[in-house]
């Protein structure tokens, strides 16, 4: 079996493995070694990915891999990997891993939760690498869908609100994709020949001007609703508040990583002409999330709905970068898509391992935990380090590496919609600084915490993972960077062409 088609196959053998199992011991051992296969086959790809680069394989994706689904629609089953999509799998191979040792404690219906959380990874393992429009959209189905259960049954508070407004926001974000993929695909012959989902073979023509600038938005805002585009995003915060800590983790971590991917792999990529003329519009409505995001994190109360808006924030950082359309620019969102993920993750797990212990996510009723449990607080200093940008963690490097390549335009549109942007940064620091001293310093506002139990092995190796990474691409970013760049460049080459 090709290489690519195992971090599909794993993930299915995992959820059958964990069928056979009795009780929560069995169900959990089972999930972290498959995670754990997934997460050492993240390394191996990254290994043979560079190695093939070296070797002087030049091709645009490697690995490549073609099966007939639906001959008479010309439905493949067609996978390869850049640089870009490797990164992504690696992202998503720590996040889950790093999830599933989160819900180590998860005592309502075991086997059918991780059941469900390796479900919705095989769906974004399954996105990342398809080259088939249709099957990229099955798998982007099989990775949303599972969410509705994830926060509707073992969820908390308003649980069912907010797995249906998701579910419902998403699904409407989804009908817009639908019409998009297939506005494309019955203009990818126009000479008359086959038509067909696969995306090389499309970038090798050009649509027409009036076709791509009708269905333009119809890919764009489908994939930004997933990506918290403003004013699409009043399902995140709810979501995120409602989900179990791993689902926070995926969701925020992993699962919204897929509307800023869809963005440019397809819609900007394929429709090249209507992402120069129609991108300022979105580059307002994206430095209006990402503001708006930092503003809405400081007047929170709840810890989650504070990382959560946080979230809406750098996730429209994201887009933000890609509508730049430079290669400086978009190397940085692809970075920010990695560094956010894993810092998010860290966020959500951090959280539910506080809130399992005293009960709230108020922050006004929690203080002094440094004293009581000082190393899930310092792991907390480094998350929040990390998402305010500290050097040598890796917020520093993807928002140096956006705002950089922002300024490159010489115009004003573009200078002040960068600088708007970078005063969430600022914002960013209040509101971290803001809760970082209210809850992990001064006295212990609450006697009960006093007594409360510092972090387990198994959440231990939660954080590590995800601390180690952060600080890994804080100290030495350049070789993810330069596989990332060096993947970039068809897409900005095909932006630049649409410009002139």
């Amino acid at each position: 079996m090709d290489i690519l088609s195992l971090f599909v196959v794993v993930p299915i053998l995992t959820m059958i493995g964990i069928l056979f199992t009795k009780d929560l011991k069995g169900a959990r051992m089972v999930s972290a070694i498959g995670m754990g296969i997934q997460l050492l086959m993240s390394f191996n790809l990254l290994f043979q990915y560079i190695a093939e680069r070296k070797a002087g394989n030049t091709a645009e994706m490697v690995f490549t891999k073609s099966y007939v689904w639906f001959q008479s629609f010309n439905i493949h089953y067609d996978i390869g990997v850049d640089g870009i999509a490797v990164a992504m799998i690696m992202l998503t191979s720590i996040v889950v891993f790093a999830g599933v040792f989160s819900s180590w404690m998860t005592k309502e219906l075991p086997r059918e939760f991780f059941i469900s959380l390796i479900l919705l990874s095989s769906g974004v393992f399954g996105f990342f690498i398809s080259l088939d429009m249709f099957t990229m959209f099955l798998f982007y189905e099989l990775a949303v869908i599972p969410m509705y259960l994830l926060i509707g049954l073992w969820g908390s508070g308003n649980k069912e609100y907010s797995a249906m407004k998701l579910t419902l926001m998403l699904m409407g974000g989804s009908a817009l994709l639908i019409l998009g993929l297939l506005g494309i695909y019955f203009h990818s012959a126009p000479d008359g020949g086959q038509l067909t989902f696969n995306i090389l073979e499309i970038s090798k023509i050009t649509i027409p001007h009036d076709t791509q600038m009708f269905f333009f938005p119809f890919l764009f805002v489908g994939f930004g609703v997933l990506g918290a585009l403003f004013p699409f995003h009043t399902w995140s915060p709810d979501g995120h508040a409602s989900a179990p800590t791993a689902v926070s983790m995926l969701h925020a971590g992993v699962l919204m990583k897929l509307g800023g991917y869809g963005c440019f792999r397809v819609a900007m990529f394929l429709l090249p002409d209507a992402a120069q003329e129609m991108g300022w519009l979105f580059l307002i409505l994206t430095t209006v999330s990402v503001v708006y995001g930092a503003f809405g994190a400081i007047w929170q109360k709840d810890l989650k709905y504070i990382n959560a808006y946080s979230s809406v924030s750098h996730c429209g950082l994201v887009i933000f970068a890609l509508l730049m359309m430079n290669k400086t620019s978009m190397d940085g969102a692809i970075l920010q898509m990695i560094s956010h993920g894993l810092m998010t993750a860290l966020f959500f797990a951090l959280i539910g391992m506080i809130y399992g212990r005293t009960h709230t996510r108020n922050i006004f009723e929690m203080g002094g935990l440094m004293k009581v449990i000082p190393f899930i607080s310092v792991v907390y200093v480094i998350a929040g380090l990390a998402s305010l940008g500290l050097p040598g963690l890796s917020g520093f490097v993807a928002e140096m590496t956006i705002f950089v390549g922002s300024f490159q335009h010489a115009d004003t549109f573009h200078r002040v919609c960068t600088i708007l942007a970078a005063s969430a940064i600022v914002i960013t620091a209040v509101y971290i600084l803001r809760v970082v001293g209210i809850l992990l310093f001064g006295p212990v506002k609450n006697p009960e915490f006093n007594h409360l139990e510092d972090a387990t092995w198994f959440e231990k190796v939660s954080m590590i993972t995800l601390v180690v990474s952060i600080v890994i691409i804080g100290f030495a970013p350049l070789w993810l960077s330069e596989i990332i760049r060096d993947s970039l460049t068809p897409i900005v080459e095909r932006l630049a062409l649409a410009g002139n």
